[in-house]
């Protein structure tokens, strides 16, 4: 890392989904001039998603990438100085914090806001891709209404694939579950409630071979590795549970996190184990994950880096 500071600033916000915006509208509010860097995809996860039902405020829906742009103009309007950019490494030993922009630039600040998301699990076919949004998601609570009545599949065989595999039964005529392994991996109760969902087929010892349509999905082909046979299923809407990956690693010298890679809080707040350092949003809620809690968070962030920021004399 350079030796060279670029510039000083009050507060650093790094990551623009929901919870990276609406600390930067409360911090420019309570006029600490945050910085906010947006990263490799501004407007976080959101901007892959179409229709956004469910965020309060919005009657008719809206789609993400549009919603992130109003969250974007009401931070501006704020104040808030918001740039094109991404954190490449920190240096998080002594305060006041560094971290490095573009691995170019170097910034500094005694307060920082860590909002980098978390990426969806894919499996890596080249038709998941090119049908994601048109019916293939990773996230059946955001997306599994415009599915209801039709048929679904998801992918996957931990708790979060069981619990939205669930929550899919209510709204769908048949969900086909397909699990890689001749066992899944969520929790005994878990699978017990998917086993006696009578709406629920799985598919075990099976991958999905190709996600069938062109322009919007219609079949999934599975490959039933144990007899090495394919058959092709009829569905309207293709779900991915297969995990996330918190985009938490240039923190991890300094932070303390799970197992998995998600940055702890101290319950009831955004504060990490380092003073001054604060995290909002899916890099830290492996639970939730949704935009309103996002927002929620990235607001607790500010609040507390205000605070924080009042005890240095700021």
């Amino acid at each position: 890392m350079s030796n060279e500071i670029s510039e000083r600033v009050e507060l650093l916000i790094i990551g623009s989904g929901p919870a990276g915006y609406t600390a930067a509208i409360y911090a420019a509010r309570a006029g600490l001039k945050p910085v906010l860097y947006q990263g490799i995809q501004p407007g976080g996860q959101l901007t892959i998603t179409t229709e956004v039902e469910n965020y309060p405020g919005y009657p008719d829906g809206i789609q993400g990438p549009e919603m992130m742009v109003h969250f974007e103009n009401q931070a501006k309007r704020m104040g808030a100085d918001i740039r094109y950019g991404l954190a490449t490494k920190v240096d998080f030993s002594k305060q006041p914090y560094k971290v490095e922009i573009d691995e170019e630039y170097l910034i500094e600040s005694n307060a920082i806001i860590i909002c980098t998301g978390a990426s969806a699990k894919w499996l890596g076919i080249e038709s998941e891709q090119r049908l994601n949004g048109f019916g293939v998601s990773a996230c059946a609570v955001c997306d599994g209404f415009f599915f209801k009545g039709k048929e679904v599949a998801i992918v996957g065989a931990g708790d979060t694939a069981a619990e939205e595999a669930l929550y899919l039964s209510k709204l769908c005529t048949t969900v086909h579950m397909i699990v890689r392994k001749g066992e899944m991996r969520a929790s005994k109760v878990m699978q017990e409630r998917v086993l006696n969902t009578p709406n629920i087929k799985v598919y075990w010892n099976s991958v999905t071979d190709e996600i069938l349509g062109e322009n919007k999905v219609n079949g999934v082909r599975i490959h039933d590795t144990k007899n090495d046979t394919k058959m092709e299923v009829p569905i309207s809407g293709f779900f991915v549970a297969i995990g996330h990956n918190p985009n938490s690693g240039i923190f991890k010298e300094y932070i303390d996190m799970d197992e998995t890679g998600y940055i702890k809080t101290i319950p009831g707040t955004s504060k990490t184990s380092l003073e001054g350092v604060f995290a909002a949003g899916d890099v830290q809620d492996k639970n939730y994950r949704q935009a309103v809690t996002a927002a929620g968070s990235g607001c607790m962030a500010a609040l507390d880096a205000e605070r924080y920021l009042a005890t240095l004399g700021h």
